[in-house]
């Protein structure tokens, strides 16, 4: 990575207000300081650097090349990237021509990948290289890292034939079947976060982008916030340890965002090692997508001070709880302040509010336009809302000072290292097996991990339960899921709980691995 940067101070937006409404080109705001800060750095990365003006250029280049191909506004684009500069270069392209962009992850099967790209109509993909393969579900296809990518920016930095704003649809993680595009209508304005917003940018800071930049929220607070800002952002490709503090020591980052899988690595870096690394800038750390133990926090506080901010979201929304360290502290567990000012309840199976201390679902407000839907999928987008709420299926309570606590995950998602997993598409994959008579999947307690995947498996009639078919199973998993996605464990039994109906009870198989813990998640 380049070892200099040159601070950005943050222009006075209200003075653009007019341009940032007409312009679809600069929904990102990068324009306007490629015009007003062009030698500012927008990107480090180990690839090398991108100024505000090259970036722009570069994302008018490849728009203007994306609709001359036939690319209309409304239609699809799916990428499969690590954090390198090419993935926010096809991101920008997209958001200022119109285009609805998928971010795939980049640790899937080719199969897993291929039916994303498929289900979103994606009429062009971009893949990195070395990934999961070049053509996916017959999508047309460009590989980034090749000289057919570079080809994409010749000519002139051309304004796109046509401006209009793009969109983003991210794909999360369900209880059944495949994952689900999470998709709104109405476009999102990202604005600028200064002094005052939750991020409180200010002139020097800079962002870290230790993780990847596909999932919902590194895409938002590591890169769309800090570029519609005019802060530079560090890009970590891979992540390690030592390598994600050497780039915050010599980048004097400011801000991150990291789920607590991250923090664990962090601290188990030796403290003489972590004394070489100047963290004396770092003053805002988000973090979220998991629980976070208690006593990995309290360290981190410990090391870093008291800039950690926690938060309760997902990709279908949710923003608005938070907490930060001060009030963490006082509160240790909590996610934030609960509002039911702005919407947000607490409710039983009857839809009715539940009195401080007694779990309910949690619901949030659901806005009158740009409300989330799955894409095709009515039933499931139906079942998330109760009239003008919704809810990601998670129980919790709030105490006597309106803090809200997670208590258990009414949905079925299993959470590992913040990344979520939806196990009917593991037990999909083990019940192809032909030893395998019945199959759940479940997320166990994990210290490092926050849970880990246990598949608990009804061997057929001639298979006997030894470990050999547990290796055997896990290997036949792993030939067919992404790593994080894979049974770490096989546990045999001869039955699973069903309902009358024939329901399977996946909450009472998961609750025989938490058994005797105060929290279910």
């Amino acid at each position: 990575m380049n070892d200099t940067h040159q601070a950005v101070p943050p222009p006075d937006f209200r003075a653009h207000s007019d341009e940032l409404a007409e312009h679809a080109r600069v929904w990102t705001q990068s324009a306007v300081f490629a015009r007003e800060h062009p030698n500012g750095v927008a990107l480090h990365s180990e690839r090398g650097t991108r100024s505000f003006a090259q970036l722009d250029a570069a994302a008018s280049r490849l728009a203007r090349h994306l609709q001359a191909l036939g690319l209309k506004p409304g239609d699809a684009v799916a990428l499969m990237c690590r954090n390198r500069p090419e993935f926010v270069e096809v991101l920008l392209a997209c958001l200022r021509s119109g285009l609805r962009l998928t971010p795939i992850a980049t640790q899937l099967t080719a199969g897993e990948a291929a039916y994303i790209a498929r289900d979103c109509q994606a009429r062009l993909l971009f893949v990195e290289e070395g990934l999961a393969g070049t053509a996916l579900g017959g999508v047309r296809s460009v590989v980034i890292g090749t000289d057919a990518y570079e080809a994409l920016f010749g000519g002139p930095a051309q304004e796109p034939l046509s401006a209009v704003p793009g969109a983003l649809m991210l794909y999360t993680s369900g209880t059944t079947g495949r994952p689900k595009g999470v998709l709104r209508r109405t476009p999102e304005f990202v604005a600028p976060q200064y002094t005052g917003t939750f991020a409180n940018y200010q002139p020097g800071d800079v962002q870290l982008c230790a993780g990847p930049a596909y999932h919902a929220a590194p895409l938002l607070f590591d890169l769309r916030w800090p570029l519609a800002s005019g802060v530079p952002v560090v890009l970590v490709e891979s992540w390690d340890a030592h390598g994600v503090l050497e780039a915050m020591a010599r980048h004097r980052v400011t801000h991150a965002h990291m789920v607590p899988t991250m923090f664990q690595r962090l601290l188990a870096v030796p403290e003489s090692d972590r004394a070489q690394y100047d963290l004396s800038a770092l003053r805002f750390v988000v973090h979220g997508a998991a629980p976070c133990p208690v006593a990995v926090k309290r360290a981190l506080i410990d090391w870093w001070g008291p800039v950690l901010t926690e938060y309760y979201a997902a990709t279908e929304g949710g923003e608005g709880i938070h907490i930060g360290s001060a009030d963490w502290l006082r509160k240790p567990g909590a996610v934030g302040r609960f509002d039911v000012t702005q919407g947000h309840r607490i409710l039983d199976e009857n839809g009715r509010d539940v009195p401080p201390g007694q779990v309910g679902r949690i619901y949030f407000p659901a806005p009158r336009e740009g409300r989330f839907e799955y894409f095709n999928d009515a039933e499931k987008t139906a079942a998330a809302y109760r009239d003008d709420r919704f809810t990601l299926g998670d129980l919790g309570y709030v105490d006597e000072e309106g803090w809200l606590f997670l208590a258990g995950r009414g949905a079925e998602t299993i959470i590992s290292g913040g990344v979520n997993i939806y196990p009917r598409e593991v037990d999909d994959v083990l019940a192809a097996h032909p030893a395998v008579d019945a199959v759940c999947t479940v997320g166990a307690p994990d210290e490092e991990w926050g849970e880990r995947v246990v598949s608990v498996v009804v061997p057929g009639a001639g298979h006997a339960p030894t470990p050999e078919l547990a290796v055997s199973l896990i290997a036949h998993a792993a030939q067919r899921l992404a790593p994080f996605k894979r049974p770490r464990e096989v546990v045999f039994e001869r039955e699973l709980p069903h309902s009358a109906t024939g329901k399977l009870l996946r909450a009472q198989v998961r609750a025989r691995f938490w058994a005797g813990r105060e929290k279910q998640i």
